[in-house]
């Protein structure tokens, strides 16, 4: 599609300027805003999120974005923790999320060799064809700084292993997610914006 129009929701996360500089790179106009109207009129939308889980609902309720978010047409974008709020449900401070893909965010168990959160570079395994996935590998590297995460299930696209294995990308109908942060991923992660846009 030419000349995107990106709408990220100022959901408090940190991450927006740096998802802002990642977009200009890409060409793509973005504007960071809770309001419905200028959402809703955007060709393409980002949930992103840095924090907690229950924080980042009472947000997003406060603004009356809850309601809108399931709703929106266009491609949809979570980043991160905006991966996780698309789910139903996450351990974290037993948040009920957006309850748009089934599922619940849980806390990996932290073990020799493996700190909490899951913090650096990581390879992605593809698991099933999608157009976010266009030009990336198997064994390409992304970045991710996360605790919580969530399993396989019939949305995931993409996964990692971090002990367990778990979704690295996740679609489900116009809703995307990637668990690592594409604006800090390199290469990879200007590959899957892009191809978001194009979406």
């Amino acid at each position: 599609m030419s000349n995107p129009v990106v709408a990220i929701i100022a959901s408090g996360g940190a991450n927006t300027a740096s998802l802002q500089f990642a977009l200009e790179r890409l060409d793509a106009a973005s504007v960071v805003s809770a309001d419905a109207q200028q959402i809703r009129a955007a060709t393409h939308v980002i949930l992103p999120g840095v924090g907690a889980a229950a924080d980042a609902m009472t947000r997003l309720r406060r603004q009356g974005l809850d309601g809108l978010i399931p709703t929106l047409q266009q491609p949809v974008l979570g980043v991160c923790l905006g991966m996780q709020l698309l789910y139903q449900a996450s351990d974290e401070g037993h948040a009920d999320c957006l309850g748009i893909i089934p599922g619940r965010a849980a806390r990996f168990a932290p073990a020799a060799g493996r700190p909490v959160p899951h913090m650096g570079w990581n390879t992605l395994a593809v698991e099933r064809p999608s157009e976010l996935l266009d030009g990336i590998r198997p064994g390409d590297y992304a970045y991710f700084v996360h605790s919580y995460a969530l399993n396989l299930s019939a949305a995931t696209i993409a996964s990692c292993s971090y002990g367990d294995l778990f979704s690295a990308c996740v679609q489900w109908r116009n809703f995307y997610g990637a668990q690592f942060h594409p604006e800090r991923s390199a290469k990879v992660g200007a590959r899957l914006l892009q191809n978001f846009l194009r979406l």
